[in-house]
């Protein structure tokens, strides 16, 4: 049997280390992107030592202008792409920072579409493939104090849908994720009280796990979703829908 190949950028985070367990389990060997995270990279190879696959960190600083060439550079066979790499920006615009906006625009739009760009002679020579833009319930609702980020994230997800109409002919499936609130460090900016309120605007009652993200990434490069391409799976436990 053949090995499938996935890229998942920004895997030594909450979700990015999720995603690489649940494909690992479905048999996929992986490059896993990380940048400065050295320690949850090592403890994420570690967890993977149990599975069959080949496990190849790369490190790269997807804010520079040659960080999504050092990873594609690094690529060789390839049968899937997570874009999973991403950090939040939280204020007012009117303390917006160019220079941070510039970088947010660079990590969530211009290196998923460069490092695609890249890497799609590689699925298109296969007929097949999957690739999982990971964005968030602010690309389809909006949310104050985060507009710069709710603006980068509504970007991935007409991304998605209009590349999935590009690559189709090529047998190539590309959906996005729109996450809701998930227990990843990137909460750790709100308070107990303001988690907790959170949580009560969430039919559910409760935050998404990294896991429960990394089981909508598997489900949507799967032969299950054969037949999806071009949607935005919400996985926000009933939150603003």
């Amino acid at each position: 049997m053949m090995k499938k190949f996935a890229l998942i950028t920004g895997a030594s985070g909450g979700i990015g280390q999720a995603t690489a367990q649940r494909l690992a389990e479905e048999g996929y060997s992986l490059y896993l992107h990380y940048h400065e995270n050295e320690q949850a990279m090592a403890s994420l190879m570690g967890k993977l030592e149990s599975f069959a696959g080949e496990f190849i960190p790369i490190r790269a600083d997807l804010s520079s202008t040659e960080g999504y060439k050092t990873v594609a550079a690094n690529i060789f066979s390839l049968d899937a792409i997570v874009h999973n790499a991403g950090h939040s920006l939280y204020g007012l615009i009117t303390d917006l920072e160019e220079e941070d906006l510039e970088k947010l625009i660079r990590v969530h739009i211009t290196v998923p579409m460069m490092l695609t760009k890249l890497l799609l002679p590689k699925l298109v020579q296969k007929k097949q493939g999957g690739i999982v833009v990971v964005s968030s319930i602010w690309g389809q609702t909006g949310a104050a104090c985060e507009v710069a980020y709710s603006a980068v994230k509504g970007a991935q997800l007409s991304f998605a849908k209009a590349l999935s109409k590009e690559v189709a002919p090529s047998g190539i499936r590309v959906n996005a994720i729109a996450a809701g609130a998930v227990d990843t460090p990137m909460m750790a900016r709100f308070n107990m009280e303001e988690g907790d309120s959170i949580r009560q605007d969430i039919p559910l009652g409760k935050f998404a796990s990294p896991r429960d993200i990394a089981d909508g990434v598997v489900f949507l490069l799967s032969d299950k979703a054969a037949y999806i391409t071009g949607q935005v799976l919400p996985v926000n436990g009933g939150w603003y829908i």
